[in-house]
């Protein structure tokens, strides 16, 4: 049976640490391992620290939305803004390209590396969507039901 939440809070960093906790309660109700719940955590930590940082600029008074659904074999996630968007999707999913000089521009490719699908939808001036997907492994599944 599948669970989904909906969340929306203001673009402030202190709410990184809300949106990784909410998904991970719900990835926990799934057969992830303990290591598959810490890459689900880093990728969504990823993808509202650019909505914050990169979509608001670091303005504390946008608003970033975070939906997320599991079916118990495939956890989803989408992380929304209504920022700046990005002009070149191609450009700003490369390593080491970030709108902020501070910053590694590594945020992508651990959310790449680290869920099984990455989409990025943006339109400049109007905002960004990002949606992972991340399955529970079949050796997952077989670890969680051995006694």
């Amino acid at each position: 049976m599948e669970n989904r939440f909906r969340l929306a809070f203001l673009s402030r960093p202190e709410n990184v640490g809300l949106a990784r906790l909410a998904v991970a309660a719900l990835a926990g109700q799934a057969a992830f391992t303990v290591n598959d719940l810490e890459e689900i955590k880093v990728a969504v930590s990823e993808a509202v620290t650019n909505a914050i940082v990169h979509g608001y600029g670091g303005r504390p008074d946008g608003w970033v939305e975070v939906e997320a659904w599991c079916d118990g074999e495939t956890l989803g996630v989408a992380v929304a803004d209504h920022g700046r968007g990005i002009a070149d999707i191609e450009a700003a999913r490369r390593p080491a390209h970030s709108s902020d000089p501070e910053r590694m521009g590594l945020g992508f490719l651990f959310m790449e590396a680290f869920m099984d699908r990455l989409e990025v939808a943006s339109r400049p001036g109007e905002g960004t969507r990002v949606t992972m997907e991340k399955a529970v492994s079949v050796a997952d599944s077989v670890d969680a039901d051995a006694p």
